[in-house]
């Protein structure tokens, strides 16, 4: 963990000025573009500085004893109109391009549903069923610093990370169960809001394996600091086979919930009548049949 973060910087550090490494096409062209935009504005910045200090030295009463009267300048004021307005073209085009590509979603393979509540995560893999019809889904909580192992980070490390995998179009559907929460990863470059009684939608190609972080950006309570956004990116065999493990949960837990209401409705059987004269065998065949029924 500690020498992938020396290669890339998927989570905050301490003192850092620049981006996070990126591991998405709209990571990197959020990074190009700003440097592109920094190259402008560093440009416009020395120019205007330039002119105020020229002005200050060179238009003063020492060297100006009898100022000028030109109050009017054709040529100066097209110059000043038109190549600020190209410098806002050049910066809006790519700058619009990046922002819609955000919103496109190119037949996507894997869906997750992002649910935000105060204060944890809830995800579902509406893409995969049980045999029991029941779909991939848990909540995802802060892990205690009593549970944090050699390695962890602190306030980012979560009970149950998100694995997706990568070289693949995934699609992001972010709401909230009750205030306005923020799901965001800087090395994805997504920032999702996600508010009650609304669907927001983006869309994910991660370009690389690694565990990337994130936390909730939207201040939404007394907890809002600690709300972290854990993601596990896997190949995608690696990722099948979490999936197939994951079912394979789903499924003995609802086994053994179907189990445990049985015990719970025989309980209650032989309480009721298994004092009575007719046989308790009579009423846990009467069980079964009712059950076969329901199933």
């Amino acid at each position: 963990m500690l020498v992938q973060f020396f290669v890339f910087c998927d989570a905050a550090t301490p003192w850092q000025l620049g981006f996070q490494d990126p591991a998405t096409p709209i990571a990197e062209g959020i990074v190009r573009f700003h440097h592109d935009l920094i190259f402008i504005l560093v440009f416009v910045c020395i120019f205007v500085f330039w002119m105020l200090i020229r002005i200050v030295l060179h238009f003063n009463v020492v060297k100006n004893s009898v100022p000028s009267h030109v109050v009017h300048g054709t040529t100066i004021e097209i110059i000043w109109t038109i190549i600020p307005a190209v410098l806002l073209i050049i910066i809006a085009v790519p700058s619009f391009a990046l922002l819609y590509s955000v919103d496109e979603v190119v037949d996507p393979s894997v869906t997750l549903k992002i649910i935000g509540h105060q204060w944890y995560w809830s995800y579902e893999y509406s893409d995969y069923e049980t045999k029991a019809g029941e779909s991939v889904a848990f909540d995802s909580y802060i892990l205690p610093e009593d549970e944090l192992s050699i390695g962890d980070l602190r306030l980012l490390e979560v009970d149950n990370r998100i694995v997706l995998p990568v070289d693949t179009h995934v699609r992001l559907i972010v709401t909230s169960a009750d205030v306005l929460h923020s799901w965001t990863i800087p090395s994805f470059g997504v920032k999702i809001d996600a508010c009650p009684g609304r669907l927001n939608e983006a869309s994910l190609f991660i370009q690389r394996p690694g565990v990337f972080y994130g936390q909730c950006s939207e201040i939404c309570g007394v907890n809002h600091g600690f709300m972290p956004i854990s993601v596990e990116a896997l190949k995608l065999e690696d990722y099948v086979s979490w999936v197939a493990s994951k079912l394979e949960e789903e499924l003995f837990y609802l086994m053994f919930l179907s189990f445990s209401q049985l015990c719970f409705i025989l309980f209650l059987a032989f309480i009721f009548f298994g004092r009575s004269k007719v046989s308790f065998k009579f009423y846990f065949n009467q069980i079964v049949k009712a059950l076969k029924k329901i199933k």
